[in-house]
């Protein structure tokens, strides 16, 4: 949270303060995850689980994901509400300028507040002539395929998923369902609360081990984003709570 003293005209000073949604996000979504990694190791000890735990176990993963790419754009959009407030004050020239000129090309750039979230990193990186991580990189591709769940979650349309073919059944058109399953088996262990019967997504992909992927792979990539920018990442100093089990 930045604290910033300011002198009025009639010379009185006051202080302002500004929060950092970017840091609860990150926070909410370790929490969430732990706490969904505690109704499946219950599970685990007795075989057994409540419809209340079940659905909390679903409340969990759910937003724990959804925290994990919110916190995403938080940071970007901070980053920006920083540089265009000069919120930050560094002794080191460097990086003062580095904000400077983040900050009058996002503004001199027309809808750039507006592009997708990704190309908003990738064009701060390009304003501190920094060398943008390869799209084949494992931990880029991780956090397009981690958005690409959280857009289709929140803007969810329901589809027919095959369950059973008969012979003679015409190949039908890929699924949304289907496509996650390609993307992410293996990345994760799948959910323990699930039935055998039950599809990949949502009902094995969604438990500890995804929300953990999500919470992993958006810190790695913020990590990376603040260290090749060589500016101090707004959750340093709360790393270590952001454990996931």
């Amino acid at each position: 949270m930045n604290k910033i003293p300011l002198e009025t005209n009639d010379g009185e000073s006051i202080i302002r303060f500004r929060d950092c949604f970017s840091v609860r996000y990150i926070q909410s979504a370790a929490l969430l995850c732990r706490l969904g990694y505690e109704i499946e190791k219950d599970y685990e000890k007795t075989g057994q689980i409540s419809p209340e735990y079940l659905l909390r176990h679903e409340v969990f993963i759910l937003n724990s994901l959804l925290s994990s790419v919110a916190f995403l754009e938080s940071t970007i959009n901070e980053l920006y509400a920083d540089a265009t407030d000069e919120a930050y004050y560094f002794i080191d020239e460097k990086k003062e300028t580095l904000l400077r000129a983040i900050r009058e090309q996002w503004e001199n750039e027309k809808n750039f507040d507006r592009a997708p979230m990704i190309t908003k990193y990738k064009k701060i990186l390009d304003i501190a002539g920094k060398i943008q991580a390869d799209e084949h990189n494992p931990d880029f591709s991780d956090v397009r395929n981690l958005i690409e769940i959280r857009n289709y979650l929140m803007h969810y349309r329901r589809e027919w998923v095959v369950v059973q073919k008969g012979p003679g059944a015409r190949k039908s058109e890929e699924t949304q369902a289907e496509k996650f399953e390609k993307m992410l088996t293996n990345k994760f262990l799948e959910n323990p609360l699930a039935q055998k019967n039950q599809q990949f997504f949502p009902d094995k992909c969604l438990g500890h081990g995804c929300a953990e992927w999500a919470v992993c792979t958006s810190i790695r990539f913020a990590d990376e984003f603040f260290k090749n920018l060589e500016l101090p990442a707004p959750y340093d100093g709360i790393k270590n709570e952001l454990v996931t089990k």
